[in-house]
């Protein structure tokens, strides 16, 4: 019987490469410094040879998320990473808490902010609202010393509004307020400006009285729509 993602990466692989543009390729991998190969899908193309691959597909279980990302991460193109983060994002309502450990090996494997990013706010944050027991598990990678869970704690109540811890939102921010690494000032700065949204008095207030601890770059983000 032929599994899920068996199904899946038959369909998709042949489309994927039937696709290949070399020359956009190579302006990609530039563009992401070279950490990665590309077959110079557009997004927009992406998504349409995406939704063909999966028509007719029934939806999928737990197992096969984890096997559709095993799968998607061990080719070396990054457009199959993107496949399977969309993936998991579409069906993030699906899996149990113990999910989290799955996604923690794709966040710290081919570690870059286009994976991060997608991960971190719509499958790492749908899965805390849905099982807030892990949000201890936010705390303890709020602290870790890879900087791309760092990223995913600060992160992964970006788009949670009104139902944002502001406790934890504002406490992950200072206790990472002097990080040296580019990504999670950058991340600190993201959260607050996404929550400024919500309640601009509390971003403003947070950063007046925080000022000499956040990285200029934190501040700059932050304050870009009060």
């Amino acid at each position: 019987m032929v599994g899920l993602a068996d199904a899946i990466f038959e369909r998709l692989i042949p489309a994927y490469e039937g696709a290949r543009d070399s020359e956009r390729a190579a302006g990609q991998a530039a563009y992401m410094r070279e950490r990665f190969p590309f077959l110079g899908l557009t997004s927009t193309g992406r998504r349409i040879l995406d939704r063909a691959v999966l028509a007719g597909l029934p939806r999928p279980a737990e197992s096969d998320l984890r096997a559709v990302a095993d799968r998607a991460w061990a080719r070396d193109e990054r457009e199959y990473q993107y496949f399977a983060c969309d993936y998991l994002r579409t069906h993030a309502e699906v899996p149990a808490p113990e999910f989290l450990d799955a996604v923690r090996g794709l966040l710290t494997t081919k570690s870059w902010w286009d994976t991060v990013d997608p991960l971190a706010t719509r499958v790492v944050g749908t899965l805390v609202q849905r099982h807030p027991r892990l949000a201890a598990t936010m705390d303890a990678w709020a602290g870790d010393d890879d900087v791309w869970l760092v990223r995913t704690a600060i992160l992964h109540q970006l788009h949670y509004g009104t139902g944002t811890d502001t406790r934890r939102l504002f406490g992950y921010c200072t206790r990472q307020a002097g990080h040296r690494d580019f990504f999670v000032r950058k991340a600190i700065g993201w959260a607050l400006r996404q929550y400024s949204r919500t309640d601009p008095s509390a971003v403003r207030q947070y950063i007046d009285g925080h000022r000499d601890e956040l990285s200029p770059l934190s501040v700059r983000e932050a304050a870009k729509h009060l």
